[in-house]
């Protein structure tokens, strides 16, 4: 089973919250016992210098009786929930807080010293943790101050309190309140991970479902996320994909019945004339006609296949220019010198408005005289009889506007942004002309585009056509 995103996710929170308690359990819980050891301490050692300097001192210099000084002993040790000795520097415990007798007993001198005690053990510190030399049962938290007189180390004040009873009143308190704050953080990221899950895992896997949708060839599924993040763009991004893709199939049907029938129409009539020519249907003092028929439709044959050769090299690897400074005015005119053959025959006319007598601009003499060629070949094809092509020039903002209308019968408004696509033929257009491949206008965006410039169309169904496009136009002009 693979694992998703979102289950990656689940096993890094709960991850985390593992590490969240076993970090609380260790590091946490070892560094307050720390903190809370070395506050109790240094609050003892207070007690134990404030015990050291005022009361020992006294009671030492004989200035304090024996019982008066075990009764503050006796209160002080209360007060702390703590035991404090008194002991000389032999190790010897003259007073004990929490038993009257040791006092007494010291005083008879019947009370044995501290075994292998030394201040000493304390080394730099004041405190120390442990049994105190095995006098207790737990480990206590110790600390003394030395009782000096005339510069002199008398004895020693040591205050004893259970470790049990500070971790019992301060850990306990810290690792609830750690433990609290842990079950909020956890908790938190809880409802970001519901967050996560219904704002980025449950689209995620609508848009993985639509993915392998689209990915069996079904682009009839849409991803519903209407959401202005990235998610949102990704799927509006597959949901646009899907509909072009859906719709280029339907485009590449009609390529390819297009190509098939601009292919099999000419093919269809080559085979007929020769079959007849063969048979003797056709006979010789007439095979002349038809096989100019045929070489006319081998032309024609040879052109749809150079034209589809040229759409494929523009299409894939650019269009190479020969980019030059030419007189546009001058092209135009070269250019309807090839139909003149045509519009006699239709009695159409051309209105030339050309700006200047000469109007030259940068670009690729050859390519747009190939531009011009389909759009004048169009205007003829489709204005009517006894009507006037109309081509002009224009110069704004240091580019030259080319424009070639006619008055025929117009492109249907559904029809205008898929007649640049290949083999593209309105119906319109298939009543009137029978020879067009429908790739002339293809070529004239590919090489429009590839001048960087644009190409535009306007037509009104019933009233006529205009195509309009730019050119740069030539440093020599702009200097002139």
């Amino acid at each position: 089973m693979k694992r998703t995103l979102y289950v990656r996710f689940l096993i890094s929170y709960l991850i985390f919250g593992g590490m969240a308690f076993i970090a609380l359990f260790t590091f946490t819980q070892h560094a307050i016992i720390d903190f809370t050891e070395r506050q109790e301490a240094r609050q003892l050692y207070r007690e134990a210098t404030l015990v050291a300097s005022k009361y020992a001192a006294e009671y030492t210099s004989s200035r304090l009786s024996l019982s008066d000084f075990q009764s503050q002993m006796e209160a002080l040790g209360t007060y702390l929930t703590a035991d404090i000795w008194i002991v000389d520097s032999q190790g010897r415990l003259l007073v004990d807080s929490s038993d009257a007798s040791v006092g007494q007993n010291a005083a008879l001198s019947d009370f044995s010293a501290i075994a292998d005690f030394d201040a000493a053990d304390f080394g730099s510190s004041y405190y120390m943790t442990g049994n105190f030399y095995g006098r207790f049962h737990e480990e206590m938290l110790t600390v003394f101050s030395p009782v000096t007189s005339n510069y002199r180390v008398r004895s020693y004040v040591i205050i004893h309190k259970p470790l049990s009873r500070i971790t019992g009143t301060y850990i306990n308190g810290f690792m609830n309140i750690a433990f609290y704050t842990i079950g909020i953080v956890f908790l938190c990221s809880f409802v970001i991970l519901l967050f996560f899950t219904f704002t980025v895992s449950l689209p995620l896997r609508r848009i993985t479902a639509a993915a392998r949708t689209y990915a069996r060839g079904d682009f009839s599924e849409r991803v519903d996320i209407h959401t202005e993040d990235e998610l949102g763009y990704i799927a509006n991004t597959l949901s646009y994909m899907a509909n072009e893709l859906n719709t280029l199939e339907d485009d590449q049907r009609k390529f390819i019945s297009n190509v098939s029938h601009d292919f099999r129409s000419p093919l269809t009539s080559i085979k007929g004339y020769v079959e007849a020519m063969l048979d003797g249907t056709i006979p010789p003092e007439m095979q002349d006609k038809y096989l100019n028929i045929i070489l006319f439709e081998t032309e024609r044959l040879n052109r749809l296949t150079q034209s589809l050769i040229d759409l494929n090299r523009f299409g894939h690897h650019g269009i190479m220019l020969d980019v030059t400074d030419f007189d546009i005015n001058r092209t135009v005119k070269t250019t309807i010198l090839t139909f003149e053959g045509t519009c006699s025959k239709k009695g159409l006319s051309f209105d030339l408005l050309l700006t200047g007598q000469e109007l030259f601009v940068t670009g690729d003499e050859a390519k747009i005289q190939q531009v011009l060629y389909n759009l004048i070949d169009n205007a003829t094809k489709f204005s009517g009889p006894d009507s006037a092509i109309k081509i002009e020039t224009n110069v704004k903002n240091e580019k030259v506007l080319v424009s070639v209308r006619d008055s025929g019968i117009g492109i249907p408004a559904d029809s205008i942004k898929k007649i640049w696509d290949r083999f593209y033929k309105t119906d319109l257009s298939r009543g009137k002309d029978k020879k067009g491949s429908g790739l002339g206008l293809s070529i004239v965006r590919e090489i429009i585009q590839a001048h960087s410039e644009h190409i535009n169309v306007v037509s009104t169904e019933g009233v006529g056509t205009e195509f309009l496009f730019t050119l740069p136009l030539s440093s020599r002009e702009v200097d002139s």
